[in-house]
Parts: C-alpha cells; structure tokens; sequence
C-alpha cells in the first residue's frame, strides 16, 4: 500500500522559511537533517502524519526561479478568516478572501498566500470536499 509522506520545495533562507511555515499554518519542525551541501528540514502539523520538506542548498544565494511548472500547495483551516488574520500579522500578505461559486453553488471559499521564496499557498475553508 502506498502512502504520500510529504512534499519537498528548495528554500533559500532556512530561518525565515521555519518562520513564515510556524507563523502562518502553525508547521512544527519534526526534523532536521544536516549534510555537507544541504540542509533537509521536514515540518508537520500535529495533526497530520504528512510532511514538508524545505531543503536548502547551501551554496545558493540567489532565488529560485520557480518556472511555469509550479502550482501550489493547499491548506484546509476551520476558520477562514481567522487563518487570513493570522496570515496578516505574520506579514505574509496574504490574497483576498475568494468565494468560489461557479453556477451559483459554493465549491471553495480560499485565499493564496506566498511564502518567502515565492511558492503559492492555497488557503481552503473547511467544508464540502475539503472536510
């Protein structure tokens, strides 16, 4: 049987990175792995067996071009709102708050916010598909 354990994103700044993560989505960092050319650091919620992984090259020191290919991470919250304000004071300026309601019937309620280096992250309401 298989199982997704987690999802990996280059970082240049790890500090600042564990910051926005621990900051904005409440990420605990679970490990930390340390080698001669890079950096693994693997963050969780409590709740959540799955991982991020933010690997940083140490002998980066310029951004990641993130290309065309990229799209986003997603993030399902009880309280939408609170999770925006949140986002806010944490200063990392997140989108305005979406109601998704092609045809008329709701499918998402999100914003988007970016991290440090640029990655999209999905902010969803709790609800339909995404209970």
């Amino acid at each position: 049987m298989a199982k997704l354990v987690h999802s990996m994103i280059r970082v240049l700044n790890e500090a600042m990175s564990v910051r926005f993560y621990r900051d904005t989505f409440e990420l605990e960092v679970v490990d930390r792995l340390d080698f001669e050319s890079f950096t693994l650091i693997y963050m969780a919620l409590p709740t959540s067996t799955f991982e991020l992984e933010l690997t940083v090259n140490k002998s980066r020191d310029t951004p990641y071009d993130l290309g065309d290919g990229y799209g986003h991470l997603a993030i399902v919250v009880d309280n939408l709102e609170e999770a925006h304000a949140t986002a806010a004071k944490a200063n990392s300026s997140p989108g305005d708050i979406v109601d998704f309601r092609p045809g008329g019937e709701r499918v998402a309620r999100f914003f988007f916010v970016k991290d440090p280096d640029g990655y999209q992250i999905e902010v969803i309401e709790k609800g339909g598909r995404f209970a």
